[in-house]
């Protein structure tokens, strides 16, 4: 019988510090643990670390050897391995940072049993070195586990597709005793079958935790000027708050962080153009300082594990709804109140279509990533709850979630079948007067009868529809190109200069075989019927977006002094402050006030390390606040 130190809950509670599992843990932690492959799906802050870590733990005391984390980033190595030192277990990474001397060292410790997890990017993995210390370890049975973190990376369907990782699979075909656990915070059920395709895990047992992120409020909002619209934002209900602005284009991340920072809101800039020592700089002092706002392509954020982000916010319309759950699920990981904002037009409709179709990708590609962008257009021009459409793509049902913009303030929609059937004659007349077709701005102006000299040169003035359409604004027709774009009844043709052509469900709605509700874009179009989209209650009060709600005067006090402490305490050991405590456990200790060491050691977060090495100070703080 082995002893109960190595017992996961025993880890849990004195290594971690917490007095239960989450969720679809235990199970996890208990098939890994006794040796089963896994994959493993769970949102951002649901606890994936802890879903190997812990089994890491249990099979190393239990002689069993080293896990290898297999990691994409380096920061995200450096603060995983920081973070395991401070709760009192050997863990080391091998990256391009070290010199050789270092490495050597890791290898040495490596070697003699010393460590619990080795964490290394898969291009180290796959080098015949390496693997040469991987073969030298498994002879001598101290190979305990593999754990392939980012596991989306290996399939091509996923939103961040990276080669490396399809080699990964010759850790099974090589090292076949040792099992495997792939994790992920996101994949569909196509992205799912192709990971368990690549790394060989059909015999594995799939945890598919809920997608469900209750505490993150998700507003999608028309693009009418973006900066002032997120400025906007910002200033009404994150002041001095840390964030994530995702933006498409290296330029406009540079430029939006300069406008920010003039706007008197902290803000740096993050692309994968950027000098790599500067890259690093500016991630490392978003993760450590508080209230700054990262403005940053998609090159920026895998594993970023910074709890207290309050708001991840889109100017630009992401490629899929994978992406855009990943990227939104950087917010609020500590489980406090945070909003997933989007600004969107139909620009950002032409341009990802744009992408895709000139892309050098295979015609099947092309017809999947189409897809997963119909959908997350879909999500954008719904009138109903957000999160159900959300979860409904991921496969998990779900009802009104009452905390989305449709769900606190259900959108007007309007009768929009005749503008429908408006716009594809419109298009159908201009193809068949001219033999070519025509972007959306050339269609609007036919449509609202402005005789622009494109419109006189093909003599589109004389089309039956010229002016049909003059009772809308340009805001209320691009709204319905919008979601006729997403119901699939227009296609941009990238390769005809971005022009509009119709497509399968065009058929039925200009037959009159189908009635078109929308949402209303700006005000509700004269001549059109409104009515209120069902989905849920809610209001739009404010929420508290820290742990600081519940505490009084004296808590607040406590916990202001204790979070100051911990600052001094992360400069010194160079990690982000989270990495000492998070917000919740030092709330939990204002809350309690607790006057000695075991009253201390029932926080949650609270594990025998930091009580150990923190205790008498984190009580001396509270005690003198």
């Amino acid at each position: 019988m082995s002893d109960t130190s190595d017992s996961p809950f025993s880890i849990l509670q004195d290594v971690f510090g917490y007095p239960q599992f989450r969720g679809l843990q235990q199970e996890i932690v208990d098939h890994v643990s006794g040796g089963g492959d896994a994959l493993v799906l769970m949102p951002t802050g649901g606890g994936k670390s802890l879903c190997y870590q812990i089994p890491a733990i249990a099979r190393q005391r239990r002689g069993m050897g080293v896990t290898l984390v297999v990691s994409p980033l380096i920061a995200l190595m450096h603060d995983q391995v920081g973070a395991l030192h401070e709760l009192g277990v050997e863990a080391a990474f091998l990256n391009s940072s070290q010199t050789l001397d270092e490495a050597r060292e890791v290898e040495n410790k490596l070697w003699r049993g010393e460590l619990t997890c080795l964490y290394a990017a898969p291009e180290r993995i796959n080098t015949p070195r390496f693997l040469e210390q991987l073969d030298r370890l498994n002879a001598r049975g101290k190979l305990a586990l593999f754990a392939i973190d980012e596991a989306h990376c290996v399939s091509q369907w996923g939103h961040d597709f990276r080669p490396e990782y399809r080699a990964l699979a010759m850790l099974h075909e090589r090292y076949g005793n040792v099992p495997r656990i792939a994790l992920t915070a996101t994949a569909d059920a196509l992205t799912r079958e192709d990971i368990i395709e690549r790394l060989k895990l059909q015999e594995a047992r799939q945890f598919i935790s809920s997608f469900d992120r209750p505490n993150i409020r998700y507003r999608l909002v028309e693009k009418t000027d973006a900066k002032k619209q997120l400025l906007r934002f910002i200033q009404d209900e994150h002041e001095g708050e840390a964030g994530i602005v995702y933006c498409q284009s290296r330029k406009k991340v540079e430029e939006l962080a300069e406008w920010l920072s003039a706007q008197d809101i902290p803000a740096l800039p993050y692309h994968a153009g950027m000098p790599a020592a500067q890259r690093q700089q500016h991630q490392d002092r978003f993760l450590r300082e508080e209230g700054l706002v990262m403005t940053a392509t998609i090159a920026f954020g895998m594993g970023i594990d910074k709890p207290d982000v309050r708001f991840v916010a889109h100017l630009d319309l992401p490629k899929n709804i994978e992406g855009y759950y990943q990227e939104t699920g950087r917010a609020g990981r500590d489980g406090g109140a945070a909003d997933a904002w989007m600004a969107y037009g139909l620009s950002d409709v032409v341009n990802q279509r744009r992408m895709i179709d000139e892309s050098p990708a295979a015609d099947e590609y092309k017809q999947v990533m189409r897809g997963k962008l119909d959908a997350l257009l879909t999500l954008a021009e719904a009138a109903d709850c957000r999160r159900v459409r959300l979860l409904a793509y991921f496969g998990e049902q779900a009802g009104p979630c009452g905390n989305c913009d449709n769900c606190l303030q259900p959108p007007a929609t309007w009768d929009a079948t005749d503008a429908a059937r408006k716009v594809l004659s419109c298009v159908y007349r201009v193809q068949q007067h001219s033999g070519i077709s025509f972007g959306a701005g050339h269609i609007l102006d036919i449509l609202r009868g402005k005789t622009t000299d494109k419109v006189t040169q093909f003599g589109h003035e004389n089309l039956s529809t010229f002016g049909i359409g003059a009772d809308l604004g340009e805001v209320q027709w691009r709204g319905v190109l919008r979601q006729l774009i997403a119901l699939g009844a227009l296609e941009i043709d990238a390769e005809a200069f971005n022009t509009l052509r119709l497509a399968g469900p065009a058929r039925a709605i200009l037959k009159g075989e189908e009635t078109l509700f929308m949402r209303v874009s700006e005000k509700a179009p004269a001549g059109g019927r409104t009515r209120r989209s069902t989905g849920g209650t809610g209001s739009g009060t404010a929420r508290k977006a820290d742990h600081e709600a519940g505490l009084d005067a004296d808590g607040l006090r406590r916990y202001q002094a204790l979070k100051a402490w911990r600052a001094e305490v992360a400069r010194e050991h160079n990690l982000p402050a989270y990495v000492i405590f998070q917000n919740a456990t030092l709330a939990a200790v204002a809350q309690d006030d607790p006057r000695d060491l075991d009253a201390l050691a029932s926080i949650p977060g609270m594990g025998e390390k930091k009580l150990a090495a923190y205790g008498d100070e984190v009580l001396r703080v509270s005690a003198s606040a």
